[in-house]
């Protein structure tokens, strides 16, 4: 029966039927149209690879390369691989840089507490081959934090190669993975979910991706301008990943081109290693069809609403006050966020009340 019945109804590759994949994206938390989802992905890869370009000429310049080409000069940089047994070192090096930076252009306010950074075993770099955020549990809670897991290699498939990744294991790629993973990304998100007692309704049954990557991939841009030109030039490629995958996501599942096709534009275009740009095929694939384009339309939807307020209140916007305001609310969605900011956010800033009790201004 199953040979002659069920088979014979199944689909003979990946993709899924447009109402399925149109479905995904929804439950994601896209609410546009797939057209206008690539249309803003295209042009927005356009804008980043200039930017990428400018600097790389700036970087090539200052180290004598003989290439400026974006790609060229990526290469070059990521020849430089640290070695396993001093990676878990550098990051939290790293990451105490960027604490520092966070607190004197008063970013977002820091736990007190240290953020935890881990390698993965191999059973997690199989089961989740990209960097990644172990987040806390969210009810019971009794004082778990979440953890940033770093994998050093994907797993074979059975008669496979084992690829290792070149993209997190150089000191100029640490940087906007340690903002978007830690802090002041998902790390602090989750942290303020506990530590600030956010509802269950905001912290679990509002969760999905655009909710959740949208702040992480804006965490990483609030960062980027306090970096050296390297970690400029890697955080841009960084957001240059996520504006192709709301594009070869969904071309990949309408056909309109090859996994292979899909993994060599972005070895190509993005110079992400082969190991990275499998990974990334396979969960446009089939290991979550549409959730990664959910990080480049939260990080829109987020810095559409914070420059809105920014116009609204000129001189008078904090954005230390801002970014506290928005980790309050837990993971809304874009419009309920932009909701908040606006009749709360933005009223009390313009005309703030006293001082509470504590001492802090109350945007609540």
């Amino acid at each position: 029966w199953v040979r002659t019945d069920l088979l014979p109804q199944a689909r003979t590759d990946h993709r899924l039927p447009d109402e399925v994949y149109a479905d995904n994206l929804r439950n994601y938390g896209v609410d546009i149209p797939v057209d206008e989802l690539v249309a803003r992905a295209l042009t927005s890869f356009a804008g980043i690879r200039n930017e990428m370009q400018a600097l790389a000429t700036l970087i090539a310049a200052q180290r004598g390369l003989p290439d400026s080409d974006y790609r060229a000069v990526i290469l070059s940089l990521k020849q430089a691989q640290v070695p396993n047994d001093e990676l878990l070192q550098l990051y939290r090096e790293r990451l105490a840089v960027i604490e520092r930076i966070i607190e004197t252009q008063r970013i977002v306010t820091l736990p007190e507490r240290p953020a935890s950074i881990r390698l993965a075993s191999p059973a997690e770099s199989a089961q989740r081959p990209a960097p990644h955020m172990q987040p806390p549990r969210l009810i019971n809670n009794t004082g778990q934090y979440g953890e940033f897991v770093l994998p050093l290699a994907l797993p074979p498939a059975p008669g496979g190669r084992r690829l290792a990744y070149d993209d997190f294991s150089h000191d100029p790629g640490t940087w906007t993975l340690i903002a978007h993973e830690a802090r002041p990304g998902h790390e602090l998100q989750f942290a303020r979910l506990v530590e600030d007692g956010v509802s269950q309704a905001r912290a679990i049954f509002a969760a999905n991706s655009v909710n959740i990557e949208g702040w992480a991939l804006y965490a990483e841009a609030e960062l980027k301008p306090y970096l050296p030109l390297e970690g400029q030039l890697f955080a841009l490629q960084h957001r240059m990943l996520r504006a192709a995958r709301a594009f070869l996501d969904p071309m990949l599942n309408r056909g309109e081109i090859t996994m292979d096709g899909a993994r060599q534009f972005l070895q190509r275009e993005a110079v992400f290693s082969e190991a990275m740009a499998t990974q990334e095929v396979e969960r446009y694939a089939f290991r979550a069809p549409g959730q990664a384009t959910s990080y480049f339309y939260g990080y829109q939807r987020l810095m559409e609403t914070r420059q809105a307020a920014q116009v609204a209140l000129g001189e008078r916007f904090d954005r230390l006050a801002f970014n506290d305001f928005v980790l309050r609310q837990g993971l809304l969605p874009p419009p309920l966020l932009r909701k908040a900011v606006f009749e709360e956010f933005v009223p009390a800033a313009a005309a703030p009340r006293a001082a509470s009790a504590t001492g802090f201004t109350n945007y609540d």
